[in-house]
């Protein structure tokens, strides 16, 4: 019964949007799991059997390469759900990301079987999933742009100031080798261009964290 409580509370906190009916069901029939920080909540390669929503907490989604390397796509945060459990979970397939709480994260999980009855049954369920697909796909979008069209340099730029508008915080606690991680490029180049940003007054190096001043 705690366990419902807490369930209802997030519902209630998270998703207002949702039916009265959908609350109840998930209630019923969802689970809360806790990951701890630097724990992976997706791995590559694996089946799916739920489907994710954040509850707390902060989820880092990415692509890994035959060689290793990473490719940092988007997080997931409060209030979202994992589009790509709901497409593997609809298809029976096995994820092509990986998923990592950077934060203590709270997910909600909610088993693929009962995709199919959510999506006949509930309607806020049903737009639920299509406001999920359309924001994924955008920031997808956004992601191909800066690949294809802007320099490190504006990369950069955009991936502090998200950070910042995200976490609602002027202390970003990444290292230079993190950024360059998610950049897909060196921390040299990260170091250097993250000086200049400094030097134009964008930013205040320290030696824990970067302040973001605009």
């Amino acid at each position: 019964m705690k366990e419902q409580s807490v369930i209802q509370d997030y519902l209630d906190h998270l998703f207002p949007q949702f039916e009265p009916g959908l609350k109840a069901f998930l209630v019923q029939n969802a689970s809360v799991i806790h990951i701890p920080a630097g724990e992976v909540a997706l791995r590559t390669g694996q089946y799916i059997k739920s489907t994710m929503m954040i509850l707390s907490g902060r989820v880092k989604l990415y692509r890994e390469g035959d060689d290793g390397g990473e490719f940092f796509m988007y997080y997931l945060e409060p209030g979202n759900a994992c589009a790509l459990t709901m497409i593997c979970a609809t298809k029976q397939e096995t994820s092509e990301v990986m998923g990592k709480a950077i934060e203590d994260t709270t997910i909600l999980a909610v088993p693929i079987a009962l995709m199919d009855q959510m999506m006949v049954t509930y309607k806020t369920w049903y737009y639920f999933v299509l406001e999920t697909y359309r924001s994924r796909y955008e920031e997808l979008l956004i992601v191909i742009d800066h690949i294809a069209f802007k320099g490190m340099d504006e990369r950069l730029y955009y991936y502090l100031q998200n950070q910042y508008q995200k976490l609602k915080m002027r202390e970003l606690k990444i290292t230079h080798g993190q950024i360059a991680a998610d950049l897909n490029s060196s921390r040299e180049v990260i170091s250097r261009l993250l000086k200049k940003m400094e030097q134009r007054g964008d930013i205040v190096l320290t030696r824990n964290f970067i302040e973001w001043k605009k």
